[in-house]
């Protein structure tokens, strides 16, 4: 159950390592540039601004996201990553913050490089934070008597399978392109009370919110909520700083 509204509370946060991905694609004069999992299109203007003349092609696996999109102007369609197959004129791809939700997507990338054609871009980012004081605080509220039966199948139980840089780049130069990958450590600035809460409402919590019924889930907030302050103390001036890390990687089918 993705909310959009929630998803874009933290707006600029979100954004910036889309940008920070799109500015090491190198494409001069794409035919067609793909957003995979596009959310509620927010950031897939950006593409188009950038290629006016190619064709945009975007999609997403949740309705909610596909219909904000869609009122946005941008022509998403719903799908899954897992189900996509380039079509012969792509020449640029992009997936921000979306293969994290995929298991074994190391193998989708190889794949896609393959089909994708001579001197095509791929460019990916996820997130890097599983090992984090906020997802190790979810894992093990989500573990307790309480909650374990409730949850088990959702998957948060366990940290989410993602590959460091060296690894994505392993990955893709197998597949046969140049690849550029790196990290990068955002500390962010949050405001308002249980900033980082409502930060992981938006993602981390998704498969949480989609699996308990509305009582249940306040009172799972309720839980965690004080947890997450004590690893996350609130600064004098009433902010919250909240370390957070990223994976890139850019590859140019050679």
């Amino acid at each position: 159950m993705w909310d959009p509204q929630q998803y874009l509370a933290f707006d600029d946060h979100r954004s910036r390592p889309f940008f920070d991905l799109l500015s090491r694609v190198g494409a001069q004069q794409p035919r067609r540039v793909v957003d995979l999992g596009c959310g509620p299109g927010h950031l897939t203007g950006a593409l188009a601004a950038r290629w006016p003349d190619a064709t945009i092609e975007a999609s997403d696996s949740s309705p909610d996201m596909v219909a904000a999109a869609q009122a946005r102007g941008v022509p998403a369609t719903l799908g899954d990553v897992r189900d996509w197959q380039p079509a012969p004129d792509t020449d640029v791809v992009v997936t921000n913050a979306v293969l994290q939700w995929v298991p074994g997507h190391p193998e989708l990338l190889s794949k896609w490089v393959a089909q994708l054609p001579a001197g095509a871009w791929l460019a990916l980012q996820v997130p890097g934070n599983f090992d984090a004081p906020s997802h190790r605080t979810i894992r093990e509220l989500a573990a307790t008597d309480r909650w374990r039966d409730r949850l088990a199948a959702t998957g948060i139980l366990h940290a989410r399978d993602v590959l460091d840089p060296v690894g994505y780049a392993e990955v893709l130069t197998t597949a046969g392109a140049e690849v550029d990958a790196w990290e990068t450590t955002y500390v962010q600035r949050l405001e308002g009370d249980d900033p980082v809460l409502s930060w992981i409402k938006g993602t981390a919590l998704t498969p949480v919110r989609e699996a308990l019924e509305d009582t249940e889930w306040e009172r799972f907030l309720a839980e965690l909520a004080p947890l997450l302050r004590t690893v996350y103390p609130r600064r004098a001036d009433g902010t919250t700083w909240l370390p957070f890390r990223r994976v890139f990687a850019v590859a140019h089918k050679l």
